[in-house]
């Protein structure tokens, strides 16, 4: 395995981070224990999770699912850099979601209850809160930080400009501030090169892609139809974006034919060689699945690869404004 600090911050992580958005929803608790389990013997010690994770009717059932593996102990949850995240509604009353102090204090410890542990290592917005200043959002996460509760905070979904926001009033507060950002990042989604990938770079804040794959797009799902395994593979973005894409797709698939290599795994190493990521979310439904995603660890790309994909997959044209105007 390969690690890398997350971000400016001396936090040391895996290449790959593993999600475990399908813990429960799709993979049952012996098979996620089986990925976990996994993940560390591969040398994967990044896992990220939410509070909002559980399926239907189920907000939370992922972390507690975490929490009971760690209370296995054999130094799972030592071994474990856990990120969660907040913002989303755990409950139909008021200040029950979003960013307010009393809600980040209240989901905060609610995720430490479910997740067996006394500290969460990345504790991420899962979205930008507009209607809660940046003043108040700091002081209820450095709170959390005095108390041990929480050592690093993270972003998720945000623009270029609420990074740099967020980053400028904990710089004026005298705090560490931002040390991650979650985008979806992969080659047909590339809008985040404009502007959040710049500003991630100026302030130090290391990129962590969710969707590597597009929803199993960039997986392979030509060849998984020519074999007859095409359901699996064209769910969720792959299902709504394939005839549109249908050209890219080919011209794709034949690139990763022409190396020899699994489309899953350049897929991944594209993004492995972008210099703002630290580290892709995959999210494994099965262990076999897990051990695939690891080759792409191995995945070399030079000048006319790279060159090539962008090609087949245009972008938005480099960093704003050169993107866009002169």
């Amino acid at each position: 395995m390969q690690y890398t600090h997350l971000g400016r911050s001396g936090l040391s992580v895996s290449r790959l981070c593993l999600g475990t958005m399908n813990f429960g929803p799709v993979t049952d608790e012996p098979d996620a224990f089986a990925i976990l389990d996994l993940a560390h013997e591969l040398g994967i010690n990044y896992v990220d999770t939410a509070n909002r994770y559980g399926g239907t009717g189920n907000a939370g059932g992922t972390e507690a699912m975490l929490g009971r593996w760690f209370a296995q102990g054999g130094g799972r949850r030592e071994r474990t850099v856990l990120a969660t995240k907040l913002y989303g509604a755990m409950g139909d009353w008021p200040n029950e979601d979003k960013l307010s102090a009393l809600n980040i204090r209240r989901a905060c410890d609610a995720s430490l209850r479910r997740l067996q542990t006394d500290h969460i290592d990345v504790y991420q917005m899962h979205h930008i809160d507009r209607g809660t200043p940046w003043d108040e959002i700091w002081e209820a996460m450095d709170i959390l930080r005095y108390q041990g509760k929480i050592i690093y905070v993270g972003s998720s979904n945000f623009a270029g400009w609420h990074l740099a926001q967020a980053c400028e009033e904990a710089r004026r507060q005298g705090g560490l501030g931002l040390v991650s950002e979650q985008s979806i990042y992969n080659l047909f989604e590339r809008t985040v090169e404009l502007e959040v990938l710049p500003a991630a770079q100026a302030y130090g804040v290391g990129i962590v892609p969710w969707s590597p794959l597009h929803g199993g797009l960039l997986g392979g799902v030509l060849r998984a139809a020519g074999s007859g395994d095409a359901r699996r593979r064209t769910e969720g973005r792959a299902a709504a974006a394939l005839e549109t894409h249908r050209e890219a797709v080919q011209a794709w698939e034949q690139f990763c034919d022409d190396r020899g290599a699994a489309p899953a795994d350049v897929a991944l190493a594209w993004l492995l060689h972008q210099p703002a990521v630290t580290a892709p979310i995959v999210g494994p439904r099965t262990t076999d699945q897990l051990r695939d995603a690891v080759r792409a660890l191995e995945v070399r790309l030079d000048d006319a690869a790279l060159a090539r994909l962008d090609e087949i997959f245009p972008g938005p044209g480099g960093p704003a404004p050169e993107a866009y105007a002169w």
